[in-house]
């Protein structure tokens, strides 16, 4: 057999080789030697390498006996590669051998072609003398190690515009709550979990804050800020097999999870005992769930987070950072109280950390615990009296307690402080809101502040959970909306409806509630819903059949997920606060039922109107409005909230509900 044209190079006395044909009907080129005679250096090259590559040719014949030109799979894979003698002798064929078992074989030929995985040892290998050749220095990377901020709340899946929501799936899965000021479906504020690293002694670089011209000042009045540790992540026998979790973690870092995956496997396997090599399967592990969109797999992640705390050995660092990814992955999963459990058992292993303790009042929030949560934050205050995050969520609890003037200081000073995880409109919304309860015209400074940190899209739009790009304007006409129809259905067949709605306001079939979203002064406001978030509420509409009847058929109405459809009773001496409505993607229809003559009137922005009976006032609820009733009867009105019409029909099905 000729040796292959690959190595030409290697003999210094080669003539032009002729062509000739081999068994597979490959064109290959024999060499010869220009000197013709004896056993020359050329020569023993020559035998050696076909020496060497004779398992190659007989691997190649074996498998499955295909007709796939192997001998090309070799010159394919061998062009990467150049070898000179001295290697070549070493035996370091290492380009053709894909399975790492040392030499070239029928497994080898397989991987070549794609007809088997490359075992994760050839893997590691791989990304270990990758590692070797060149090793990042990463260490002043802020967004790849938030953690280093010990105060570095954030918000962890939440934006104010919303996207498309399907339940229940690792990209989103969580649901809004139609009130801003709930946080039980809110998305939390919490501390970022540290991306492991290669683990080192933490290096304390010095910085000159300088506070004038340096070299006017002495050397002990210039203040130096120390860099900001790294998690400590392995322990002492880690250490020594630090290479092998590194190359680990670069293919999850590469974004190679699946393979990252079977590495850390293989490492766990070699070492049961080790929390840093369960961490990194357990991120691995997460990884795979947001590609493969299985929460199935996150819920294989979240039990090996557990798993790697819980192993003799761990670092403190570990075990912070483990369970603080599991407990935001159980939240993400909208698993509330396995996330407080395990937020619990943190502050029970690091007590005196004061953002983990933020964290546990946060997660009392989430399941409506609003009592565990205030009592956190008062034992927060205690020890931390400036601390921020603690003061706007108190001022939120105190304020859900109608304890409004208590609540402004709180609020207040909160966000002054600019913390991490204050800069919220929810806290800019209560606040302004408080104090437009107290009558100080303050509000509307902090509502400027919050529309200029983009929390709001003006002073006097509000709501939190917007679509970017829609019409916003306060007051609309039907031709406005474009559901003309629907406007001219209502307002012919108002008597119907007022007739149904009259027949069931005794106060003896409970079907009127009294308004629970604290929005009344004083007075009192009733209310009997049809439908909400886009269903029928129950059998509400089997004590006004036609009023539904008439509705049936107006999906932009009944299957507005970020609305209702009720009626609204009104009685004399009634004040409802200004407030706005948690969302920008409906509009609100007013029917006139029962209007006194004078005395009841709506204020939406700086444009005050009145209702008439059989009439539909349309006005946008995201804008901030107030209601009078200081007429000498009842008022009664219709509502009919639709989709805004600039949403697409996508956007209508894929929104999340409010």
């Amino acid at each position: 057999m000729a040796p292959r044209k690959n190595f030409r190079n290697q003999a210094k006395k080669e003539v032009k080789p002729a062509a000739v044909v081999n068994k597979n009907g490959v064109k290959a080129e024999a060499t010869v030697a220009a000197s013709g005679g004896g056993f020359s250096g050329t020569k023993i090259f020559t035998w050696f390498m076909v020496l060497a590559l004779l398992g190659v040719w007989s691997s190649v014949a074996v498998v499955w006996f295909d007709l796939v030109d192997y001998d090309n799979v070799i010159a394919e894979r061998a062009k990467e590669f150049r070898f000179n003698f001295s290697e070549v002798l070493q035996g370091k064929l290492s380009a053709y051998d894909a399975d790492g078992d040392g030499d070239f074989d029928v497994e080898d030929a397989k991987v070549l072609l794609g007809l088997k995985e490359r075992p994760v040892s050839v893997l590691l290998r791989e990304a270990k003398e990758e590692s070797a050749v060149k090793e990042p220095d990463d260490s002043r990377d802020e967004a790849t190690h938030p953690y280093e901020d010990e105060n570095n709340a954030i918000d962890t899946k939440g934006e104010l515009v919303e996207k498309a929501q399907p339940q229940q799936t690792v990209e989103e899965s969580k649901q809004y709550n139609d009130q801003p000021g709930s946080l039980e479906t809110k998305e939390t504020e919490a501390e970022s979990v540290p991306e492991p690293e290669a683990d080192v002694e933490p290096e304390v670089e010095s910085v000159p804050e300088l506070k004038e011209n340096a070299e006017d000042q002495p050397k002990d009045k210039l203040q130096e800020k120390p860099k900001k540790k790294k998690p400590k992540l392995l322990n002492k026998f880690e250490k020594t097999i630090k290479m092998e979790i590194d190359a680990a973690e670069k293919l999850r870092k590469k974004g190679k999870v699946e393979e990252a995956v079977r590495a850390f496997e293989t490492l766990v396997l070699q070492y049961p005992q080790s929390p840093r090599c369960r961490y990194g399967k357990a991120l691995a592990e997460d990884g795979l769930a947001e590609k493969m969109l299985s929460n199935d797999m996150l819920q294989k992640a979240i039990g090996t987070y557990k798993e790697a705390s819980e192993l003799p050995n761990a670092t403190p660092d570990l075990i912070k950072a483990t369970l603080k990814k599991r407990a935001e992955r159980q939240q993400f999963l909208g698993r509330m109280r396995g996330a407080l459990a395990t937020l619990e058992k943190l502050v029970q292993i690091f007590p005196e950390d004061v953002a983990l303790k933020n964290d546990l009042g946060v997660a009392h929030l989430l399941i409506g615990d609003n009592k565990g949560a205030k009592r956190i934050y008062e034992e927060v205050l205690a020890t931390a009296p400036s601390d921020g995050f603690a003061k706007v969520h108190y001022g939120f609890i105190l304020k859900s307690e109608n304890k409004i003037a208590e609540s402004i200081p709180f609020l207040r000073d909160g966000l002054e402080s600019g913390h991490p995880g204050t800069d919220d409109g929810r806290f800019y919304f209560h606040l302004g809101d408080a104090l437009q309860r107290m009558g100080d015209d303050s509000a509307y400074k902090w509502y400027e502040r919050g529309h200029l940190r983009g929390h709001f899209a003006s002073v006097w739009q509000r709501s939190l959970y917007n679509v970017d790009g829609l019409k916003a304007q306060p007051w609309w006409t039907p031709k406005d909306t474009g559901y003309m129809d629907l406007v001219k259905t209502l307002e012919r067949n108002w008597r119907i409806i007022r007739d149904e709605a009259q027949s069931v306001m005794d106060k003896t079939t409970g079907l009127f509630v009294p308004e629970e979203e604290n929005l009344r002064e004083k007075g009192e406001w009733g209310q009997f819903t049809l439908w909400q978030q886009g269903k029928k509420a129950g059998e509400a509409c089997r004590s006004v059949p036609k009023t539904c009847g008439l509705l049936e058929r107006y999906p932009e109405a009944t299957g507005c997920k970020r609305g209702q459809i009720k009626f609204s009773v009104m009685q004399p001496g009634t004040h409802v606060w200004p407030h706005t409505g948690p969302t920008n993607c409906r509009l609100r229809m007013h029917l006139g039922l029962v209007i006194p003559k004078t005395g009841c009137k709506i204020r939406c922005t700086n444009d005050t109107r009145a209702w008439e009976e059989g009439k539909v006032l349309i006005f946008d609820d995201s804008f901030e409005h107030e209601v009078w009733q200081d007429a000498d009867s009842y008022r009664l009105i219709f509502i009919v909230d639709v989709w805004h019409p600039e949403l697409t029909q996508y956007q209508r099905q894929t929104l999340s509900s409010i």
